[in-house]
């Protein structure tokens, strides 16, 4: 017999909230799984779904988890009480037509629930991998909420919490043991503070079984020298998320020393498309995975 419903771990994407929220809304309140097919684990139903995101916006409202939770198990569902809506809309992130598990992420950057948002991360990691995690779930919550900033020039703490809880999440992935030297350097460039795009490369890369040294932000042209000059890369990254910080000198400087590594490359918006001679333009994760990969090789 086919087990249908939902589990745990999904919901709690859906919903954006920690697993360990939907166990104590279980026991305390009784809102759990009610589908039960023997030999198998209890899965959510379309109506204990239903009556889930009644007791989470209510909660959100303010209303006591008892009495949300009162609400909640009431049937119909139509009984509980109407949302309060905020003007502006501004307690909600588009992330178009995104996966359950972003729009759940969005739903628990916005309440600046971190342990909802490292709960999401973390599971869809291990489902997805760091690519299909950083493309399908964590990019579109970062540009929603990049155009909810530009449009109301708030939200700045749900992008650092989120941003937090990204750092943390990637830099648990583990990391190919001390045998493997890493020789593949990973730099922000001179003035850049923005490095989670480089963090994903690095846990990607780590996925691969290639390792990396992750310089962060702000490194000055003479100090990422002076490093490629110690420990001789096979490949150099600089990342570059604004043209204020995507001087090509820097690129053509790595290019040209004495023993330049195999491959050069620029990643991110920041850097014009003409650079300079022999330097490759990384677009996207994936490619930069397989392109790095490669010359690390």
């Amino acid at each position: 017999m086919a087990v249908e419903g939902l589990t745990a771990g999904a919901v709690a994407r859906r919903l954006g909230v920690a697993v360990t929220t939907l166990r104590t809304w279980h026991q305390r309140y009784g809102l759990g799984p009610s589908e039960h097919v023997p030999g198998h684990h209890r899965r959510y139903t379309d109506e204990d779904l239903d009556r889930l995101q009644v007791m989470q916006r209510l909660t959100a409202q303010g209303v006591a988890p008892a009495e949300a939770a009162a609400w909640a198990r009431r049937t119909p569902l139509d009984g509980a009480p109407p949302a309060q809506g905020r003007h502006g809309g501004g307690s909600v992130i588009a992330v178009g037509d995104a996966t359950p598990a972003a729009r759940g992420l969005a739903r628990a950057a916005m309440r600046l629930d971190a342990p909802a948002m490292r709960d999401i991360l973390e599971m869809v990691v291990a489902e997805r991998g760091v690519i299909g995690a950083w493309n399908d779930v964590a990019m579109p919550v970062l540009v929603g909420i990049g155009e909810r900033y530009e449009a109301t020039q708030r939200f700045i703490e749900v992008e650092h919490l989120l941003s937090r809880a990204l750092t943390e999440v990637l830099g648990s992935v583990p990391r190919p043991g001390s045998w493997a030297p890493p020789r593949v350097l990973l730099a922000a460039a001179d003035e850049e503070q923005h490095t989670l795009p480089l963090e994903a490369l690095a846990a990607a890369l780590a996925e691969a079984g290639v390792p990396t040294r992750l310089f962060g932000a702000r490194v000055p042209p003479v100090a990422l020298a002076d490093a490629i000059e110690r420990t001789g890369p096979a490949a150099v990254v600089l990342w570059s998320q604004t043209p204020a910080s995507a001087d090509p000198t820097q690129l053509e400087r790595v290019a040209t020393l004495p023993r330049p590594p195999l491959l050069v490359a620029a990643a991110g918006p920041g850097w014009p498309h003409d650079l300079p001679p022999g330097v490759v333009q990384l677009t996207d994760l994936s490619s930069a995975v397989l392109t790095v990969a490669t010359a690390a090789a």
